[in-house]
């Protein structure tokens, strides 16, 4: 399925640049935001949130999904994450999962080497549908 609209990569990097000014990162110094848009053409975002005990840190794509929730749920068509100086960032393999789980059909990413989809940066990933019963 085509999305109904082209992706404004330039207002995902907008939005995940702002979201980083708004992180929480007093001991790695490394703030990071993230910004996607769902398929319905919200743009939702998220910043790191980290907490002394590491292990309990938050990371960008974490706050950004509970944000897609709060705002009306949905799947996320493109993405795009930055560091502090706003060079791109690709998500780590946990967040990666974190996306794959919450993606549209042929969800693109915003990566180093350019747009590359949710498929090529996770390829083989484990999902939901792995957990469905079958009879």
């Amino acid at each position: 399925m085509e999305p109904a609209t082209t992706v404004d990569w330039q207002a995902l990097e907008a939005a995940a640049v702002a979201a980083m000014q708004n992180a929480y990162a007093p001991y790695s110094k490394f703030p990071v935001g993230a910004a996607a848009l769902t398929g319905d053409g919200r743009i939702v975002s998220g910043c790191n949130v980290e907490n002394a005990s590491y292990g309990l840190t938050l990371c960008a794509e974490c706050a950004l999904v509970g944000n897609l929730h709060m705002t009306g749920g949905g799947l996320l068509r493109a993405f795009y994450c930055v560091d502090g100086s706003g060079n791109i960032l690709m998500p780590c393999g946990r967040c990666r999962q974190l996306l794959y789980e919450f993606r549209a059909p042929g969800m693109e990413l915003m990566t180093t080497q350019g747009i590359k989809t949710m498929d090529q940066v996770l390829p083989d990933a484990f999902g939901p549908e792995h957990l469905e019963e079958t009879r």
